[in-house]
């Protein structure tokens, strides 16, 4: 760190109740953007953000879409690297309205018997208090030295949960735009709650629904029973056959592709203190139902999944009802690791139900979407200078993780810009984003900013 680097954490420190009273006035805003009746307050928490990066000296803009709009900022008067910040200033509903503890777009201080303050509210944390640490980092460093020390560009969008629709189609059209050397997202946890993390791994993800029709209608089952095929158990059959007894996925081809953890990831997350037994424990389970051999953390982070996620067939309603149904259908998830192509898992997945249906019945499938895994490379110069910084302004070695989640919007960026990702968030597992109040720790936030100072500077050091 240098003088100036210090003179801007410095900064950060004095002027944190002026960062903190922008962040409340960004809750404010409900910008759900799921609901079309809020699509005012969509643009009205876009045009917030570009007047805020306005009057820093970017070069801002509302840029629309077919749907919410667009946020893009730049500042070019910095050395290179140049990093493409994205986050999203759109929030989740609020339902069920009854469990929040005080108005969701009313952002509260609360104290906690740990000394810890909640800052509650819908999106404190997902995502525009995690948006606004880098935000404020770059404010720090115009404040104090007139400039940021790299090449920033931003891209803020209002649909990311909603499916981000617009966002692949405004990649496309600004590609030459927006185009970096990397794109910084922070939009991720911690791993837990005095250890940073830098996310290198996520899973790509595959989704698919299958019907399955035999009879042309539910029949009576004594009547029809044993001589009918009952579509049921034609289902029962598909879904059994998808793992093996060791857990393994028994879909010939399915691996092909997947390579062994490497071996300095393997040695990191063997330091990170992470128990399995609590893991599954904390959810009333105890013994692990993946791959035999493997450690949990490799199952949810690093490992290729098959899950059923919902079953439908017959009567299930109050009392009894003697059918064999007609037709019955499932819902099944792919988490994908890094070699997998997607479209290849859904051809061996449709190639193998297929192979398993009766010739006087028939299978219709139904594409809920599809993404590729995202890997940062461990050589990344970038990810090297990053992973020196937010060690220092927390005091422990961050942590390399993987995530068994699928961000779609990192294989956007990959496939349209060509550019890998670096996930470095600030939130904790018990946010309870999503759900009723929301909340998002202010050390957190203030910490967030001072790493965000501490990774630019590391970013413009070019020894």
């Amino acid at each position: 760190m240098t003088n100036q680097s210090d003179a801007v954490l410095a900064h950060v420190d004095s002027h944190l109740e002026e960062s903190l009273d922008r962040l409340l006035r960004f809750i404010r805003i409900p910008s759900i953007s799921t609901d079309p009746a809020f699509a005012p307050q969509c643009r009205e928490a876009a045009e917030w953000l570009g007047a805020e990066l306005a009057a820093m000296g970017f070069d801002a803009s509302v840029r629309p879409t077919a749907g919410h709009p667009m946020v893009v900022a730049h500042m070019a008067e910095g050395h290179a690297p140049h990093v493409l910040f994205y986050g999203h200033y759109d929030v989740q509903p609020v339902d069920p309205l009854a469990l929040w503890t005080s108005p969701p777009f009313e952002p509260s201080l609360e104290q906690q018997p740990d000394g810890e303050t909640h800052i509650r509210g819908r999106g404190a944390s997902d995502d525009k208090g995690q948006l606004l640490t880098f935000i404020e980092a770059c404010r720090a460093f115009k404040a104090v030295t007139g400039s940021v020390p790299v090449r920033v560009s931003m891209l803020f969008e209002g649909e990311e949960e909603a499916g981000s629709p617009s966002l692949g189609p405004f990649l496309q059209k600004t590609a030459d735009e927006l185009r970096a050397d990397t794109v910084l997202v922070c939009d991720t946890d911690m791993w837990d709650r005095d250890t940073p993390a830098i996310t290198t791994m996520f899973r790509g993800l595959v989704g698919e629904e299958i019907e399955i029709t035999a009879a042309d209608r539910d029949l009576h089952s004594g009547m029809f029973g044993s001589a009918a095929r009952n579509a049921n158990h034609v289902l029962a059959k598909v879904l059994a056959s998808l793992h093996a007894d060791d857990g393994s996925i028994a879909i010939a081809g399915f691996y092909d592709g997947v390579t062994e953890l490497p071996p300095e990831i393997a040695q990191q997350w063997g330091r990170l203190p992470f128990d399995a037994i609590q893991f599954l424990g904390d959810i009333g389970l105890s013994i692990p139902a993946g791959e035999a051999g493997r450690s949990v953390q490799e199952m949810i982070w690093a490992r290729p999944t098959c899950e059923v996620n919902g079953v439908w067939g017959g009567y299930s309603g109050t009392g009894f009802k003697t059918v064999i149904p007609g037709k019955a259908g499932a819902k099944i998830s792919f988490r994908l690791v890094s070699g997998q192509d997607p479209q290849r898992i859904r051809e061996l997945f449709r190639a193998h139900v297929e192979a398993l249906i009766p010739g006087d019945c028939s299978v219709r499938f139904t594409d809920h979407g599809l993404s590729p895994a995202t890997v940062m490379p461990l050589d990344s110069p970038l990810l090297r200078k990053a992973l020196g910084a937010p060690e220092a302004e927390w005091g422990r070695e961050a942590a390399l993780a993987g995530t068994g989640g699928s961000i779609p919007i990192l294989g956007e960026f990959k496939r349209r810009l060509g550019m890998d990702s670096l996930l470095i968030g600030f939130a904790r597992f018990d946010n309870r984003i999503h759900s009723p109040n929301e909340k998002y720790d202010l050390s957190s936030f203030h910490h967030g900013i001072r790493s965000w100072v501490r990774i630019l500077a590391a970013f413009a050091d070019q020894n």
